[in-house]
């Protein structure tokens, strides 16, 4: 984990931009407080903030080539470095470093933008070719790093967050409605849009050059589905291949200079990635866990047993409704998104508990629902799929009473309410969202909000079209898993789950999270498993349970799945909330953001305080988050942004190219 920021002239020479640089680098700090360097010559700037993981002596950045006619600065991990060093040395590229950083800038050297489809990993990464002057901008397969993009000018500006790009103060900042429109049916905006104005996120699995004074984009991945499985392959093997190559994952992601902990949140996927590190090291394990005070999110007794299970060492962090809103405010400053949940924030408070325990590196199970049909939004797809084919059939009040086992909202029971919840949009199952249709009407509930001038600003804006740009050419003949596994990673994971509750959550504290079943050859062969061995009937992840059986407990395997959740609008409602709250629902600050109605917030927010000790439903929970984390993205980044405390200029190790004066 580093943060990486930067400038590229398009056209004109420049003098070096010593004050920006350093600015861009010093509102990054908390992503890489190791080390800060930067190299400029009169075309590039880039800056660097590291956070040492490999190679803690000689891996600093930005780093170039032999004859320093490539600069590069990197954020991420290249997990098979080590073997792709051996075949750049046999090429003839000379090493100074034991860095994966450097195996970057060789292979660049040596293959161009194909050098891409050689790296597993995690990464965003600018790269200054001088001799071309050209510059190279990459992101990882699925999404886990991220990088933003700007122009403004005559200069490209680029960085892992948004706010480093709003160091330069001539560059407006701006609310993007159609972002919020998008958001607001979605959970986030599809790239390359942002919540702020002409300012872009590079897409994940893509690339972008500068050459000439001329932008181009494109893919070198994304994920894929046969259009057939084979079910003559039992699912024993399956599982078996499934066990070898999630080892391999972990294996890799073991890879580091200093010691690596792990989430253990109870459930079956943190559990399976622990228990094959154990399998892997025999030494002192050390794993970490939310738990809650209030129970209907707590899972710390699962926590417990595992922990015990294993023989780690275990460290929990408590929240309760007051430090979730505390800590609020300083989540959306990371994740400079809207958030629809809290669930973000105990993140947020956790990786402080890891980077208190002098932890760098943590190993997550996230991804696995994504890649393995974890959701239920997967299983409410194959049962309204079947009730789309099936309108009058008897199994529909059964099939719906499987679903929220868990729920804490007892009239989400309600046979009336959830077949007219999930029989919406049965008619378009040739629409490419079919399999989210409950989900963006549920969500959509909060441009209920909207003022008037907002939903005359976003009336020509088509936000349910966000992700159906540019698919697959097969995707209308994938089986309606695949395609719901596709659109959930393209939105929720790479745009919510692995931004706003991965990287910004764990950069925010300097810790770096690792995700096993995000492993590219391990999500390739998860693509080739039959639909019917991921879920199972109604059980979800059953090839995973398979194949983890022989190293968890019954307890786990078996266990009803309960989606990781933490509690919302509860946490600012009680006598005890903190005053922001007030502030930024007031009459006059939401009058002066301008997106959503007094009045109807007014009523929202009397409904959750007076059903403060109770759990309100997912519509009222998400409408009521949402709004108060726009206010404060809006406080923070357009009523109010401010650079951060300044790092001294004598704080960076700088390189400066004058060949090119």
């Amino acid at each position: 984990m580093c943060g990486i920021a930067g400038y590229f002239q398009l056209n004109q020479n420049t003098t070096p931009d010593y004050d920006l640089i350093i600015r861009m680098v010093s509102i990054l700090r908390h992503r890489g407080p190791d080390e800060f360097g930067a190299y400029f010559d009169n075309r590039c700037g880039l800056g660097q903030a590291r956070l040492s993981i490999i190679d803690l002596s000689t891996g600093s950045q930005p780093l170039s080539n032999e004859d320093e006619t490539i600069w590069i600065s990197f954020n991420g991990e290249i997990y098979n470095y080590v073997e792709l060093r051996p075949e750049l040395e046999s090429l003839g590229h000379k090493f100074k470093t034991k860095s994966d950083t450097e195996v970057i800038v060789h292979s660049y050297e040596e293959w161009g933008k194909d050098c891409l489809s050689r790296f597993n990993g995690q990464f965003a990464f600018a790269i200054y070719d001088k001799s071309e002057k050209s510059l190279f901008i990459s992101r990882d397969r699925l999404g886990i790093r991220p990088v933003f993009y700007a122009t403004h000018k005559g200069r490209l500006y680029f960085a892992s967050e948004m706010k480093a790009i709003f160091c330069d103060r001539s560059i407006s900042r701006l609310i993007d409605y159609k972002a919020l429109d998008e958001t607001f049916a979605w959970w986030t905006s599809a790239p390359p849009r942002t919540p702020f104005e002409n300012i872009n996120e590079l897409e994940a699995g893509t690339w972008l050059e500068i050459k000439d004074g001329q932008i181009n984009q494109g893919r070198y991945w994304q994920m894929d589905f046969p259009a057939e499985f084979d079910y003559s392959r039992p699912v024993e093997s399956y599982a078996e291949e499934l066990k070898e190559k999630l080892t391999e994952a972990v294996r890799l992601r073991l890879r580091a200079d200093v010691p690596v902990g792990a989430y253990l949140s109870g459930g079956l996927d943190s559990s399976a990635t622990t228990a094959l590190i154990r399998q892997l090291d025999k030494t002192r394990l050390e794993t970490f866990s939310v738990a809650f005070e209030d129970k209907a999110f707590d899972e710390s007794v699962y926590q417990k047993e595992m922990a015990k299970y294993l023989g780690t060492s275990h460290h929990v962090v408590t929240c309760d409704y007051n430090t979730i809103a505390e800590a609020f405010p300083k989540v959306i400053w990371h994740a400079e998104r809207p958030l629809i949940r809290t669930a973000p924030t105990p993140l947020y408070l956790l990786s402080a508990l890891v980077h208190e325990k002098n932890f760098k590196v943590v190993l997550t199970g996230e991804g696995s629902d994504e890649i393995l049909g974890g959701y239920d939004i997967f299983k409410e797809a194959i049962i309204r799929e079947f009730w789309s084919r099936n309108p009058d059939s008897e199994k529909r009040p059964k099939l719906l009473k499987k679903l929220y086992p868990t729920l804490p909202v007892s009239g989400a029971r309600a046979k009336f309410y959830l077949e007219t919840f999930y029989k919406s949009g049965l008619e378009k199952t040739s629409e490419y969202y079919f399999s989210h249709i409950p989900r963006i009407n549920t969500t959509s509930k909060i441009k209920d909000f909207f003022t008037k001038d907002i939903r005359d600003r976003v009336a020509g804006h088509d936000a349910i079209s966000a992700y159906g740009n540019n698919l697959p050419k097969n995707y209308p003949r994938w089986h309606h898993l695949a395609r719901a596994q596709f659109l959930e990673a393209k939105s929720l994971l790479a745009g919510y789950l692995l931004s706003s509750q991965g990287d910004r959550v764990a950069a925010a504290n300097s810790i770096e999270g690792r995700f096993p079943f995000l492993d590219h050859n391990f999500v390739e062969f998860a693509a080739q498993i039959p639909p019917g061995y991921k879920i199972s009937g109604l059980n979800e992840k059953y090839v995973l349970k398979k194949a983890m059986a022989d190293v968890l407990p019954d307890s786990i395997t078996r266990r009803v799945k309960q989606p990781y959740m933490a509690p919302d609008s509860n946490c600012f409602v009680q006598p005890d909330s903190p005053e922001y709250v007030d502030e930024m629902l007031s009459e006059s600050y939401l009058n002066k953001a301008g997106v959503f109605n007094h009045s109807a917030v007014s009523k929202l927010r009397t409904k959750c305080s007076r059903f403060s000790d109770t759990h309100l439903s997912f519509k009222d929970n998400m409408s009521f988050v949402a709004i108060l984390s726009f206010q404060i993205l809006y406080w923070l980044y357009i009523d109010e942004f401010d650079d951060a405390p300044q790092l001294k200029r004598e704080s960076f190790s700088i390189w400066r190219d004058e060949s090119t004066d």
